[in-house]
């Protein structure tokens, strides 16, 4: 194993290297100085010109000249027209209406004093699993409709997912829709304003 002494041109340069791992102030400075040092090198560099390859025809051999700087231009952005119109909805699934009626039929006419757990199992074979879980939480004697006053009206239809207005006696309500492996499910309610 070599010695090392403190003379001669191997403890210069552990001195030089190893100044910045003295202390994290000495780290800090030499990033400091270095990232500085990087940057005005960067700055000072000319930037290359980009070489045009042609072939002389008459001569058989390979020249290169300097393409000329073209002035960047940052392109113009795409321009896209958007209809005056939207395209209308997809018909409503008749099927699906029926489960909104269906479902409304039994939302909002119950007797009085019906259970809970009575007034879910009346909703489930219109109801996602999702949505039946929510509403086992509702009181029916809290829902302020007792009837139906008018058939569904389409709102919004693709083809997994619709949206029908439902006419009762205590004012509209907005019934979601969507399609299930077993068929048309009711997945929420509004009421409309």
């Amino acid at each position: 194993m070599p010695i090392r002494t403190h003379r001669g041109r191997a403890a210069v340069y552990r001195r030089l290297w190893g100044w910045p791992l003295r202390s994290p102030k000495h780290l800090v400075t030499a990033v400091i100085v270095l990232a500085a040092a990087a940057t005005i090198i960067g700055l000072m560099l000319p930037e290359p010109l980009p070489a045009r390859n042609y072939r002389d025809q008459s001569q058989g051999t390979e020249q290169y000249e300097a393409a000329p700087a073209s002035p960047t231009r940052t392109p113009a952005p795409p321009t896209f027209s958007v209809p005056d119109t939207p395209p209308p909805p997809a018909p409503a699934d008749p099927a699906g209406l029926k489960v909104v009626e269906a479902w409304g039929k039994k939302w909002a006419t119950h007797p009085p004093g019906t259970a809970s757990a009575q007034w879910v199992e009346g909703l489930r074979p219109y109801t996602t699993d999702e949505f039946i879980t929510e509403m086992a939480s509702v009181d029916p004697a809290n829902v302020p409709s007792t009837a139906i006053t008018g058939p569904p009206q389409p709102l919004r239809s693709t083809t997994n997912a619709m949206s029908a207005r439902l006419s009762t006696d205590a004012g509209d309500i907005e019934v979601d829709l969507m399609r299930t492996p077993q068929g048309w499910r009711v997945s929420g309610y509004n009421k409309v304003s």
